[in-house]
């Protein structure tokens, strides 16, 4: 049997070399007569071993990295192909690596494992079991197991799931739609992009599942353009999937329809809101509606419309799999199964992160990002993307859950990490926010539209001396009418960033007034 080399074809691990490692490899393999094949993967998720190249071997696989192109031949000299430790780049079992071993992997257990687009591997990992288990249910009963399993939206504001999938399933209409809100804006996430080229085959088996359970047939996937691969891997998936009979007119052979296509927007962060997000799918320029009506009830096209992002459509096969209750045991409180944490900025050990809800903040920036690349102190960690609070090390205590977030002026969002290390300016960090949320608003609502260029000069003038305290009580203001008087939450989370910045960094906003105090 050939040996198995894994090459990740993910966008991360090709960014950082992946192509050139595998042709490399490919050329050694055929020039020396080595009985091996290349499979290209998904992501482990652990980014600075990237490109990570893994070979199978009986006691399992074994992980090299971060491997170059030029590192093949003397990789294979050593040892490689028969998992030997010759070589500085080995690492071992790959599930013995720390980062990966300590963690709940539930939505991306296969993530790195599989063949992107094999679905007899799929299957071999538990693939569409829970569809299978969905077609022996009625509606009812399959919204009843997601609502029982406390799955929340992780994409947002955490909305409850089941609740969504229940409004669609008794709102009366001839045609409903299920759409997956694959359009990730926020810096330091990549959890949606990772299960796209990764294990498309999970979401698509979402999707159909929520298709069941609410009497839609169609599904719709959205995402943004600078997502080639994303869009290359996940258009063949569902091509192989409808011709095995998983999507069409005939749900494995059910008499349940249910089939789906891609559509690409051009990358504006609003339209990751869902009510513009349905804009751009009608085609129409992508900006907010105003609610009611609710998207559950007249969505897409005017017909009731399931809204979901990629992580919660792609969790629930292993609840309708294993059962509400398996799920449900994982988390605290109201935030309930895994959470995909992705650690960026000047972190030691970015990447992604699963893991059951309840870690506090300091564990998963100190212990599991492992501080600062620079090795200096840390600053801050900005969480929820752009429009996150940046929270300071004395808040690192705040366990990782919905509502012990909120109650600290924060949101987990999509679950992106930022971190900053102290050379990390937080007026500039909060002008940065006005300024983002200037650039991407819709322009719809006056408190957005205004209000966030206002901010960028209001901040100017405080980092200028002029009348520092007035200006703050100003931006204070603009932020409070931002808050409660935008239609979405980009104007509306804006706040987030900068009267956090003001509130736990004061110095950085002071500073300009002692020096205007002193002169």
């Amino acid at each position: 049997m050939s040996i198995k080399i894994y090459v990740p074809r993910d966008s991360a691990a090709v960014a950082l070399g992946a192509n050139h490692v595998a042709k490399a490899l490919q050329y050694a393999i055929a020039s020396e007569g080595h009985d091996a094949i290349i499979v290209r993967n998904g992501s482990r998720g652990m980014h600075w071993l990237e490109p990570l190249v893994e070979v199978e071997t009986p006691e399992g696989r074994i992980a090299y990295g971060p491997v170059r192109a030029a590192d093949v031949e003397p990789l294979i000299e050593a040892g490689l192909l028969e998992g030997k430790a010759g070589h500085p780049l080995y690492l071992g079992p790959t599930e013995d690596i720390p980062f990966l071993k300590n963690q709940t992997r539930l939505t991306f257990a296969r993530c790195g494992v599989t063949d992107p687009l094999s679905l007899t591997d799929y299957e071999a990992h538990g693939g569409l079991k829970g569809l299978r288990s969905a077609l022996s249910m009625h509606a009812a009963d399959i919204v009843k197991e997601v609502t029982d399993s406390g799955l929340r939206g992780r994409g947002g504001a955490g909305f409850p799931t089941g609740i969504k999938w229940n409004t669609v399933l008794h709102a009366k209409a001839a045609q409903k739609y299920i759409v997956c809100n694959a359009d990730e804006g926020d810096s330091a996430t990549f959890a949606d992009r990772m299960i796209m080229e990764g294990d498309p085959f999970v979401l698509i088996e979402g999707m159909a599942i929520a298709g069941l359970a609410t009497g839609a047939t169609k599904g719709y996937i959205f995402t943004r353009s600078e997502y080639p691969l994303a869009i290359e891997m996940f258009n063949a998936a569902i091509e192989i999937a409808r011709a095995a009979g998983i999507l069409g007119p005939s749900v494995l052979g059910s008499h349940h329809a249910f089939d789906m296509e891609m559509r690409v927007g051009a990358g504006a962060y609003v339209c990751g809101e869902e009510t513009s997000l349905l804009n751009a799918l009608e085609g129409k320029r992508g900006v907010v509606r105003a609610k009611p009506p609710l998207p559950a009830l007249e969505g897409l096209f005017g017909k009731p419309t399931v809204v979901n992002n990629v992580i919660s459509l792609a969790s629930v096969p292993i609840i309708l799999d294993e059962g509400a209750e398996y799920y449900r045991d994982f988390g605290m409180g109201r935030s309930r199964g895994t959470i995909p944490i992705q650690i960026a900025g000047n972190a030691k050990y970015t990447g992604l992160f699963e893991t059951a809800f309840g870690l506090t903040l300091g564990e998963i920036v100190e212990n599991i990002g492992g501080g600062t690349a620079t090795g200096r102190p840390i600053k801050a960690a900005q969480v929820g993307g752009p429009l996150g609070a940046f929270f300071p090390p004395a808040l690192f205590d705040t366990p990782f859950d919905y509502e012990a977030f909120a109650a600290r002026g924060g949101l987990i969002g999509h679950a992106g990490i930022t971190v900053f290390d102290d050379s990390a300016d937080m007026l500039k960090m909060a002008r940065f926010a006005f300024e983002f949320c200037a650039i991407e608003s819709c322009g719809k609502c006056t408190p957005c539209r205004i209000g966030s260029t206002r901010g960028v000069e209001v901040i100017d003038r405080i980092a200028a001396g002029i009348e520092p305290k007035k200006s703050l009580e100003l931006v204070t203001d603009l932020c409070n009418t931002m808050k409660f008087g935008s239609l979405c939450a980009l104007g509306g989370f804006t706040p987030y960033p900068v009267m956090s910045a003001i509130t736990h960094f004061p110095d950085d906003f002071v500073g300009a007034a002692k020096l205007e105090a002193a002169e």
